[in-house]
């Protein structure tokens, strides 16, 4: 089973187009799937879209009345799919965005990838699009230079990417070792560096598949807040290094 888990705030403009990719994409793919959406107090039409395509396509709904944030809203995403599966070291979580900013047939590399034996499979930018925003490049530039590398073994990659594929037992290790402290602190892009510095100590192996991102569809000077984003993976980077040892996911 795979559980694709997205995040999503006033993204009625794009959200139904990509349900309906991504059911296309894994019919031509033959696996079994399930969506977990969660709806972070959108404004818009977001939520009664959400509703019409329960009734077309395997797909939870989970609403938020006041914001949240990224990090937040994934993390809880995460721990729906994770308590959802039947078989945690066969079945994957992918988390990917509301605004088609990575597009649904990057899945099948990531599946396939997943499918070839890897605990984590991230996705990297192989090629930057020409519409990418100045000042998402820089960030972008900047944040890799702040990364480095936070977990001892990672294997580099893109660590901003938002789409991923993580086997279950992975998330549900790094879960019960958090007892009741959250996995994700921080929010935007450095809650997917977080994300991998706290699930990466349970994986036994880490790939990357190349993608290339787009930004013309939703585009929203606030998608990125510059400073604000290096000072939390900044703030990531100087944390102290998680004690977890590195379990096995087989």
């Amino acid at each position: 089973m795979i559980h694709i888990c997205i995040p999503c705030r006033d993204e009625d403009r794009t959200i139904g187009v990509l349900l309906w990719k991504i059911r296309d994409v894994m019919a031509t793919l033959g696996r079994d799937f399930h969506v977990f959406v969660l709806d972070d107090a959108s404004r818009d039409g977001t939520r009664a879209l959400l509703e019409k395509y329960k009734r077309v396509m395997p797909l939870t709904v989970l609403t938020e009345r006041r914001p949240i944030g990224f990090g937040r809203a994934t993390e809880k995403l995460l721990r729906a799919a994770a308590g959802r599966t039947r078989y945690p070291k066969r079945d994957a979580i992918i988390t990917m965005q509301g605004d088609f900013t990575e597009h649904p047939e990057h899945l099948h590399a990531l599946i396939k990838t997943f499918e070839g034996g890897a605990d984590i499979v991230a996705g990297e930018s192989a090629t930057v699009a020409a519409d990418v925003p100045r000042r998402i490049r820089f960030v972008r530039w900047l944040g890799g230079l702040a990364i480095g590398r936070m977990v001892s073994g990672n294997s580099g990659g893109d660590w901003l990417a938002g789409l991923r594929a993580y086997r279950v037992v992975v998330v549900k290790k790094a879960i019960r070792e958090a007892g009741d402290r959250r996995l994700v602190r921080t929010d935007g892009w450095a809650a997917n560096a977080e994300l991998m510095k706290v699930l990466t100590p349970y994986a036994r192996r880490v790939a990357h598949v190349p993608l290339t991102r787009r930004y013309d569809l939703r585009p929203r000077r606030t998608r990125v807040r510059i400073l604000p984003t290096l000072r939390q993976i900044l703030r990531l980077r100087k944390a102290a290094p998680l004690e977890a040892e590195r379990h096995g996911a087989a």
